[in-house]
């Protein structure tokens, strides 16, 4: 048998903690000397200490770790729990990690006013070009909402286009509208050269001309825009312009890193 220093040592927890879940009924020790009060556990009690604080873990209290265990849960059923509670936390730290690019980008624009030159912006005429997309709406037109809608767009447009045979033959175009119902209509689009058809959701068609549009390139994730989108606002502002759409995306370059993207931003003007 253990002493209670030595298991808590073993079981990487606290002597404090052993005598809370004792007083509990979590785990009580194997024996208990009567004359001193002393707790001794065995190492086989390890397993249901192991139990007990991966539940704690998984965010069930002492309570419902005490049910839980008292109904047997054997070790599949835990390992699927822990399966499911390293997902959560996997979604967690991915939340946090695209709201921190939001703060970051927040950040840039507030350190980069009146530094940022508009001279990289460039007026110019927008051809015509066949896309083949789709469409889905996203809430606001916040960058967090905006990715949370157009990746999942582009992976099945992609899948759509090598099932039909369609190749592409330029960039990536992204463009955006007012939701008949609120939000925003996001176009997931790529050029190709394909007849024009709308065939259960992807469509091949014409986009228009535009005769004038304000331009930027912009560097990096499409989550860190909001400096280069804003930088387009001033100059538009600045020239006695008016904007006339929401601005089109036109993906240059989309190497595996994101920092490396390169991506045009066309907004209209009138």
């Amino acid at each position: 048998m253990f002493t209670i220093g030595d298991f808590a040592r073993h079981g990487r927890v606290s002597v404090r903690m052993l005598r809370h879940y004792d007083a509990l009924g979590l785990l009580r020790p194997a024996h208990v000397d009567t004359a001193t009060g002393y707790r001794h556990y065995t190492a086989a009690q390890l397993a249901r200490l192991n139990r007990v604080i991966a539940l704690k873990d998984l965010g069930f209290t002492l309570q419902q770790v005490g049910e839980i265990l008292d109904e047997k849960l054997d070790a599949e059923e835990l390992r699927g729990m822990l399966r499911l509670r390293r997902a959560e936390l996997e979604a967690e730290m991915a939340a946090a990690a695209a709201r921190l690019t939001q703060v970051e980008a927040r950040l840039r624009s507030i350190e980069s006013e009146g530094l940022m030159s508009t001279e990289d912006v460039v007026v110019k005429r927008l051809p015509g070009v066949r896309v083949a997309e789709l469409t889905a709406v996203a809430p606001d037109f916040e960058p967090p909402g905006i990715s949370a809608v157009i990746q999942p767009l582009y992976e099945e447009l992609f899948r759509r286009l090598e099932a039909a045979g369609i190749e592409p033959t330029g960039p990536g175009v992204a463009r955006y509208e007012d939701a008949p119902g609120g939000g925003i209509l996001v176009h997931a689009g790529i050029e190709v050269s394909a007849a024009p058809r709308d065939d259960d959701g992807l469509r091949v068609l014409d986009l228009p001309p535009v005769d004038r549009a304000a331009t930027v390139v912009h560097r990096g994730p499409m989550e860190a825009v909001l400096p280069s989108v804003q930088l387009l606002a001033r100059w538009i502002d600045e020239h006695g312009h008016r904007s006339a759409g929401y601005p089109r995306e036109i993906n240059l370059e989309c190497p595996a890193d994101r920092e490396e993207w390169v991506t045009e931003l066309q907004e209209p003007i009138a």
